[in-house]
């Protein structure tokens, strides 16, 4: 089976190609002999054309890769491709923020429902924002409140001692602060918040068991594909790779196995293919990131898997039928 795979990300040439998952999907779908093009988000465009669906198109490049730093892609001119006609499958991978761009691009691509096949689908891509549609499964989650209001969120931490304050649509470890059991500059923090987003924000109970590490477990339609625990770099509490933490290999609790089984139907029924959950302290579950989420890469460096590989059979099956 050849496939038309256009690829929704940001630039080819910002990529760093040794622990980038889309590259890596790339480099998957070109091995199993799929052409690829590449387009920009921006380029996104709906028209009506007597349907009900209307025309949705970007411009488009076929690109060809390689794993060669600096020179790890060969791409030719863009033009205008009709996603429905001209595409079989759309991987959906720009990097965040989720914000009211990303959902209007994903509810464009849902149109092609019944068309061409979009990875991770993207009518629930935004009925799961990442620290929203974690709060399903809340018997795993540390205690946790998502609020706006500072008198609530004081109590909660009167209650709790240290805490993490995040914003609830944030990503790659931006933002994320530790507030001590004193709640020193826990007013002056949220005042912050308040002025930046509009929307509430996550409090968590400050979990101690993050220095030994944040597990990132991978599931490809569901079913566990790998994992790898990112540990924090020298002054920090975050383990997330962009924030200079490091990976090591992982294996599953029992607890995580539990969480894994809990959530895997649910997945499988959304057209959530490609996701990735966090785990500290082999039990408790912070976030499920279905937007663009990474880590394969690692996962098949200390496993000796193909995650990639996975990720595409799941992908053809659906396709197939």
């Amino acid at each position: 089976m050849s496939l038309r795979v256009a690829v929704q990300m940001d630039p080819m040439e910002s990529i760093k190609i040794a622990g980038d998952s889309s590259f890596a999907l790339m480099e998957a779908a070109q091995a199993r002999g799929h052409s690829l093009m590449h387009y920009d988000v921006g380029s996104l465009a709906w028209e009506s054309d007597g349907s009900a669906r209307g025309r949705i198109t970007a411009h488009g490049a076929p690109v060809t890769v390689q794993r060669v730093e600096g020179n790890h892609f060969t791409i030719e001119e863009r033009r205008r491709i009709d996603l429905a006609r001209d595409v079989d499958v759309v991987l959906m991978r720009q990097d965040p923020p989720f914000d009211l761009g990303y959902i209007s691009a994903a509810l464009i691509l849902d149109r092609l429902r019944g068309e061409t096949l979009v990875v991770n689908d993207p009518r629930e891509v935004v009925n799961a924002p990442e620290k929203m549609f974690v709060l399903d499964y809340a018997q795993y989650m540390p205690p946790t409140l998502v609020a706006r209001t500072l008198d609530e969120v004081r109590e909660f931490q009167t209650r709790h001692g240290a805490v993490v304050v995040k914003p609830l649509h944030g990503n790659g470890g931006k933002a994320i602060f530790r507030i001590d059991e004193d709640g020193t500059n826990l007013s002056a923090l949220f005042e912050v918040f308040n002025q930046t987003w509009p929307e509430p924000h996550m409090v968590q109970r400050f979990l101690p068991e993050v220095a030994e590490g944040d597990k990132r477990i991978v599931l490809v339609d569901g079913e566990f594909a790998g994992a790898i625990n990112r540990k924090p770099g020298a002054g920090e509490f975050r383990s997330n790779l962009a924030q200079g933490g490091y990976a090591e290999a992982a294996g599953l609790t029992q607890r995580e196995e539990e969480i894994c089984a809990a959530m895997a139907p649910e997945l499988k029924r959304r057209g959530l293919v490609f996701v990735g959950i966090d785990v500290i302290g082999g039990q408790w579950l912070t976030e499920i990131n279905v937007t663009s989420p990474t880590g394969i890469v690692a996962i098949d460096r200390f496993n000796g898997t193909d995650t990639a590989g996975m990720i595409w059979d799941a992908i053809e099956k659906r396709i197939a039928g």
